[in-house]
Parts: C-alpha cells; sequence; structure tokens
C-alpha cells in the first residue's frame, strides 16, 4: 500500500501521535519525516513579486498634474509628497550622473589593465590608478543603489493621477435611479429595530462573542444575503465576468501593491494586519483577484479579462459608535461581491463606464431609489484616476448611504504588480489597466431594502421580485 494514498484519509481522522505510530509500524523513518512535514507544515509558499517599475521621466515631464492629484486628494502626508516631488528631477539628473561616472571608471580601468599589459616598468603606478578606481567605483554605485532606492520608494508612495473630469471638491450627480418625488426621514423604518423585532439579525449576541460592529443574520435574513449573492453572480456572469471565489488573507506586499496602506486618507486602519504572517485580511476581494495577475503576462487579445469574486471581507475602520456606523451601514466583517477587470489601457475608460452601467442596472431592478456620483479627487483612494459611486436612500438613516463604488485604477496596481499584456501593434509588454467595481456590498443593500420596503402598517418586508426565485418564492418577510 502506498503512502500517498492514505495521508488525507489518515489526516484527517488520526491525531499526530497515532499516526506516528502507525506509520512507524511500516515505514523508514526518514519517510515518515518527510511525510510529516508535508501533512502538518503551517508554512507559507513565499511570494515573489517583481520589482515594480514607474516611469520616472514620464512623472517629471507630469509634475504639475501630479502635484494637482497631491493637493486634491487631501493627503495626509501631502507636504511630504510634495518635497520629494520637487527634487525628483534633480535626484534623477544625479542617477544619470553617477551611472556615467561609474561606466568611465570602467573604462579607465580597461584603459590601466591594458597598459599593464605592455608597459611592466610602471607596474605600482597601475596598480595604485585601479585602486583608487576601485574606490570610486564603490562610492558611486552604493550612491547610486541608494538614491535609486529613495527614488522607487517615493514612486511607489505617489497617488495616481486624475481624470479630467473628476471633480475637485463635491460629488457630481450624474443622474438619479428610481427617484421619489421627496426624500423623508422615518424613524420608523429604522433597519436595526425592524430586523431585531423580526428576529432576522442578532447584534446583542455578536457583540458578546466578537464585539461591536459583528452582527448574526439569521432565517430570512440569512435568506435575503443569499439571495442577494445569488443574483449579482447571476447578473456578472450573464455579462462575461468568470466566477472566481478567492483567498481572504493576503501577503502585505500584494495588499500594498493594491493601495491599501496604513492609511493615506482620514487616518482610517482599513486592514486587520496577521503579524506572525506578514499578512492581512481582506478589506475586498479586489485586492486578491488583483493578485492573479502578479508576475504574468495577461492574453487579452479577445478584449478585457473580468472576474466577479465572492468573498468575506473585513474593515478595521467601523469607528466609535454612532448614527453613521449604527447597524449594518459600517461592520467589522460582511460579504461582497466584487467585479475586477484588467484591460489594455485604450480600453479602460470605456471599461469603466461599462461597470458603472451595470452597477446602475443592479440599483435599479431591485427598485431602491438612489443617485449616480462622479466622486470628488479629495473621495479617491491612492489607485483611482476616476471614481463612481452609488448612493441608495435610506429612510430609516434619513440619509443617503453609499452602495456601490467603481474605480479605473489605469497602471497603479499593475505596475507595482507586474502585470502586463503584449501589444500587438509594437509587439512589447505593456502595463495593463485595472478597474473593480462592486457589485453587491450586502449589509448596505439588505440595510436599504429593509428601510424602503417596510410597510409599518402590516409589519411586513416586500422582497424586490428579482430576489423572490432565490428566497423560495416568498414576496414579503
Amino acid at each position: 500500500m502506498k503512502l500517498f494514498n492514505l495521508e488525507h484519509t489518515l489526516v484527517s481522522v488520526l491525531t499526530r501521535d497515532i499516526l506516528i505510530i502507525y506509520l512507524l509500524s511500516i515505514y523508514e523513518i526518514d519517510v515518515i519525516t518527510s511525510t510529516m512535514r508535508r501533512l502538518f507544515s503551517t508554512s507559507i509558499a513565499k511570494l515573489s513579486i517583481s520589482k515594480a517599475s514607474f516611469n520616472v521621466r514620464s512623472i517629471i515631464s507630469n509634475v504639475s498634474l501630479y502635484q494637482d492629484s497631491i493637493k486634491s486628494r487631501k493627503l495626509t502626508n501631502e507636504l511630504e509628497l510634495l518635497n520629494s516631488l520637487n527634487s525628483l528631477s534633480s535626484n534623477y539628473n544625479r542617477c544619470n550622473e553617477l551611472s556615467n561616472s561609474i561606466s568611465l571608471v570602467q573604462v579607465n580601468r580597461k584603459k590601466i589593465e591594458n597598459l599593464i599589459k605592455s608597459d611592466k616598468n610602471n607596474l605600482n603606478s597601475y596598480l595604485d590608478q585601479l585602486k583608487s578606481l576601485k574606490t570610486n567605483f564603490t562610492e558611486y554605485s552604493n550612491q547610486l543603489k541608494l538614491l535609486k532606492s529613495s527614488i522607487d520608494d517615493f514612486c511607489s508612495s505617489l497617488p495616481n493621477l486624475i481624470h479630467e473630469t473628476t471633480p475637485i471638491s463635491n460629488p457630481q450627480i450624474v443622474h438619479w435611479i428610481n427617484p421619489k418625488d421627496n426624500y423623508t426621514n422615518d424613524p420608523d423604518r429604522d433597519h436595526v429595530k425592524i430586523m431585531v423585532d423580526k428576529g432576522l439579525i442578532d447584534f446583542k449576541t455578536a457583540s458578546a462573542i466578537s464585539g461591536n460592529s459583528w452582527y448574526y443574520l439569521l432565517g430570512r435574513g440569512a435568506q435575503l444575503e443569499h439571495a442577494l449573492v445569488s443574483f449579482a453572480i447571476e447578473q456578472a456572469m450573464a455579462n462575461g465576468f468568470e466566477l472566481c471565489f478567492p483567498p481572504t488573507i493576503a501577503r502585505n506586499e500584494v495588499i500594498d501593491a493594491c493601495g491599501f496602506r496604513p492609511r493615506d486618507m482620514n487616518n482610517e486602519q482599513q486592514i486587520y494586519h496577521i503579524e506572525d504572517m506578514q499578512s492581512g485580511l481582506i478589506a475586498t476581494a479586489e485586492i486578491t483577484l488583483a493578485g492573479l495577475g502578479i508576475n504574468k503576462v495577461l492574453d487579452l487579445t479577445k478584449g478585457p479579462k473580468k472576474l466577479v469574486g465572492v468573498s468575506r471581507s473585513f474593515r478595521a475602520e467601523a469607528g466609535a459608535r454612532g448614527r453613521d456606523t449604527k447597524g449594518l451601514y459600517r461592520v467589522h466583517e460582511f460579504t461582497k461581491v466584487e467585479l475586477f477587470c484588467w484591460a489594455k489601457p485604450a480600453d479602460s475608460e470605456r471599461l469603466l463606464e461599462d461597470l458603472k452601467n451595470f452597477q446602475v442596472d443592479l440599483v435599479t431592478s431591485l427598485g431602491l431609489s438612489a443617485k449616480l456620483l462622479n466622486m470628488p479627487a479629495n473621495d479617491l483612494g491612492a489607485p483611482a484616476y476616476k471614481k463612481y459611486d452609488i448612493e441608495a436612500w435610506m429612510p430609516g438613516r434619513g440619509s443617503f448611504g453609499e452602495i456601490t463604488s467603481t474605480s479605473n485604477c489605469t497602471d497603479f496596481q499593475s505596475r507595482r504588480m507586474n502585470t502586463k499584456y503584449k501589444n500587438d501593434t509594437t509587439n512589447s509588454l505593456e502595463y495593463v489597466h485595472t478597474l473593480n467595481g462592486t457589485a453587491m456590498a450586502i449589509p448596505r443593500i439588505i440595510l436599504a431594502i429593509v428601510e424602503n420596503f417596510y410597510n409599518p402598517d402590516t409589519n411586513l418586508i416586500e422582497v424586490p421580485k428579482v430576489l423572490q426565485k432565490y428566497m423560495g418564492g416568498i414576496s414579503q418577510i
């Protein structure tokens, strides 16, 4: 009987000690040792993302655009970035000077080595010159290495440029979705009270088990989540997206490459970090979906590559309890259906409009009243070139709240993840553009459905028609 035929069965039914005793009776010790390491190891394969490549000359040529991007985004490290940007040109020129000096040292070294062959009488003098050249070479090389590293670190910290149609400080309403004649605050439609009274959710027990901003979805509440996920997946796949269930843990370098840093806006920490693993829980499936492209050349000859991913998402910045964080509006863990795309640069702006239109269709079909917004620069994360949000009316909260977002990140992520495609015209490898968007952020959609479709007179919640087939045909909760 072969060992590998038994491995997975044995490890699922035997403890480590019993398995060792069993194996000792039939196998050599070296075979047992290697098998035990394989079965019980917690090690993780090392990931090596190729070094990010930045077009420094392009940044220098567009320095005013980058200055505008930094200032408009209201970044906490704005002054530091601007100072570094202003010195980029001189640092880049200094790199070229050092490279030229190193080349000159190598040319002179070759000359002296040739002279040594033909003139033995001045050997000591030539050796002294070689020694001096070696010292210069080491000094120039060290300076160049440090300066290049400093330039790379700075370029990596730069935010993306901003699309010319992006507003500076206030969202621009593009159009309304299922508009209403008036929008009135209605405390009787508070989703927390409605769902707790109906036994659809349990915040109290979750708070004791996990802490504030966690929850249990129960019964029809859990069914509603399932229905929303199923509906979003079905619609996405019908629009050419490939289904993916990605990991919910990513290495820190992948998280950083996506642009999720220990926060460059509002001093909010987005990521739950796992220190012992040098990893973190993903804030969105965008992170691990993007990771599928690391160090790869993608085939985009048939058009953009589009994925729809379903995952649990984790946000560390759920915040202090208050109206803006009450109930399901801002929680630490939730289910999210995410759209992610790789595209040729020439296709990315059109694809952003397609993603936006897909989101509008989803919200329209759910019957929610909402507004589509072209988001301002001070609301863009570092990777985003342009972003649309949809905010739905939530009468129990008495305000509109974000339910979807979609962004074009151009080559911000692909340069850091080394994701390319082959340009058929130039026959060269070029960086792809990446785009992401929310298909369904479950808690906020549930919140909006409950607060908009609850009838205080009947104490019933109307289930949107497009969801009823996923809930066994029921039309009310």
